[in-house]
């Protein structure tokens, strides 16, 4: 009903756990490293919880869209269920025959032994999930303890993954029960996001739905926090509301009362904000009358001066004086459609920590507010690719692709996007709380280089740093067949890729060269990489990686993010 109206493609909170929108937390990528690594390794269970709603539904079918080709995998969503129900669903999940006595729980464990011993010989992994595992009977949970003494003498036949709420850590922790948990060899809990975690999901699952620019003001944002407590779920039903409640009044922005009002309508209760124990202390009859005439004037007085001395600061802030001279006019980065784009040192703007003096960056995103939207900025960013933005009904991160480049969208620091070493549209908020993108152009040790409208400017990095969430996005253009990510197991002919550019890098070969399979002494030349270039150690070769890792191969026709002198 809304999509049209905000411009996207599709609805961006619906609650169905579509891995195409898993917001990749600290906590969630920890969790799916979690995973993976049951997925790798034989034997055992791994468990991970977290509380209704955290995305662990998700995580999972994130998981199964990433497992190698050599996995087969049983995922049992209905917990509810017998023993001999329970195996049944195993071997119906892996497409086994079943057995003639098909209530035998011999002739279900036999057949399945048989199915795992074939699997092992074949060079197969078998993994079960279960999901909701807390609401397994005892006698069920006792099922799954014995199903790993299926086992060779070197391995166990069957990986098995549960997932629960918190109330599964608390059956596990049972004196009865401690035969299956010392068996578990990882465990993971999930937890809420942090109110910078939920700006940043807020955003992500906008810009998958094809959002280009803010719809959630920062406010709005902080308040759907507060009252969603960070539940990714109730992230989803909140804002879904919220947006459909801004579309019936034909509002742009959703609003912290918007948000407030979706809360009333979702709970079906009065909206948060206006319960009277929330109102401001001089809004109660009561406590204006105990302050008398004087008091009260004496209060009146004080806002008022106050309200003075902000307008006084805000308008004449030091340094914010009505003309500023740009620290460095951009060069036009523009190319004729044959010619061959700038060398990476030709291509930068300019060069972080020169003796060019600094500007305040939250006056200059004021002045300068219509020069920082999202066409200006992916405009900028198009010019040091050597492509220009067209100005038609195409999303810029699909014309990205008509050209083989491709949108990535992070958050994290300064110090990553150094480490990736690529130009940068950075999402900043002024002392209104009004978005702006920016370029970063180039990042020294103290300060940075950021493009607005064509022009450069030199402001310090802990000012961008204040007014800065963590959102980033960068162009890049893959040096693989395809996008895709390498995970541990699996087997490619572009894991040769991954071979040759690390050993390219790092100066000795990753044997065996020849190979595509992503095996373990590949995964350990990745995490050696990752620790030297600061970036999450997964061992997996992820897209913030392969962007790293192109970058330092280098090539004539990418733009390089400025170093300082």
């Amino acid at each position: 009903m809304y999509t049209s109206f905000f411009g996207l493609n599709e609805k961006p909170f619906s609650i169905t756990p579509d891995p195409r929108y898993l917001y990749m937390s600290e906590r969630h990528a920890e969790a799916l490293a979690h995973l993976i690594y049951g997925v790798k390794e034989s034997g055992g269970f791994i468990q991970l919880t977290g509380e209704v709603g955290t995305g662990k539904t998700t995580l999972v079918r994130s998981l199964l869209q990433q497992l190698p080709d050599f996995a087969d995998v049983a995922v049992v969503l209905n917990s509810q269920l017998s023993r001999v129900e329970f195996l049944s669903s195993i071997c119906e999940e892996l497409h086994l025959e079943l057995p003639e006595q098909r209530n035998s729980i011999k002739a279900l464990t036999d057949a399945l032994n048989v199915y795992l011993l074939r699997n092992h010989s074949q060079g197969r992994r078998t993994i079960l999930i279960v999901d909701e595992a807390q609401n397994l009977r005892v006698e069920v949970l006792e099922q799954v303890r014995l199903l790993t003494n299926l086992e060779t003498a070197k391995q166990k036949l069957l990986q098995i993954i549960l997932i629960g709420q918190p109330e599964l850590r608390e059956l596990l922790a049972r004196n009865d029960m401690r035969q299956l948990a010392q068996r578990i060899t990882g465990r993971y809990h999930l937890e809420p996001l942090s109110r910078d975690e939920t700006a940043a999901y807020i955003e992500h699952r906008l810009k998958v739905a094809g959002a280009i620019g803010p719809i959630f003001s920062g406010t709005a944002k902080r308040e759907l926090y507060r009252l969603s407590g960070g539940v990714p779920r109730m992230i989803n039903v909140i804002a879904d509301r919220a947006l459909l409640g801004a579309y019936t009044i034909e509002e742009r922005e959703v609003t912290p009362e918007l948000v407030r009002e979706a809360v009333a309508e979702v709970f079906d209760r009065p909206p948060v904000g206006f319960g009277w124990w929330q109102r401001p202390w001089w809004a109660h009859p009561a406590a204006l009358a105990g302050l008398g005439l004087t008091g009260l004037l004496i209060v009146l007085a004080s806002g008022f001066a106050g309200v003075q001395w902000l307008r006084a600061n805000r308008d004449a802030a030091p340094g914010s004086a009505s003309t500023v001279t740009p620290a460095n006019p951009a060069p036009s980065l523009a190319a004729s459609s044959g010619s061959r784009a700038p060398e990476p040192a030709a291509a930068q703007l300019a060069v972080a920590d020169s003796p060019v003096p600094l500007v305040q960056l939250a006056p200059l995103l004021r002045r300068n507010a219509g020069q920082t939207g999202t066409d200006t900025a992916f405009s900028t960013l198009f010019r040091l690719w050597n492509v220009d933005l067209r100005n038609d009904t195409k999303r810029p991160c699909v014309q990205a692709e008509e050209r083989g480049l491709h949108c990535l969208y992070q958050r994290g620091t300064l110090d990553q996007v150094r480490t990736l070493g690529r130009p940068v549209i950075l999402t900043l908020r002024d002392g209104n709380s009004n978005p702006h993108q920016v370029v970063l152009a180039g990042l020294g040790s103290q300060s940075a280089a950021i493009d607005i409208g064509g022009s450069s400017y030199r402001v310090a990095n802990s000012e961008l740093e204040q007014l800065w969430f963590g959102e980033y996005l960068l162009l890049w253009r893959p040096g693989t067949s395809g996008v895709k990510s390498f995970l541990p197991g699996m087997r490619d002919p572009d894991v040769r890729w991954l071979r040759e550019s690390l050993a390219r890098i790092q100066g000795k070969p990753v044997e065996p060269m020849d190979s595509d399979l992503f095996d373990e002494n590949l995964a350990a030349r990745v995490r050696d990489y990752q620790r030297d270039r600061r970036l999450p150690v997964d061992g997996m070769a992820g897209h913030a990686t392969q962007v790293a890792i192109s970058s330092d191969l280098g090539g004539g026709d990418m733009p390089r993010l400025a170093q300082a002198n």
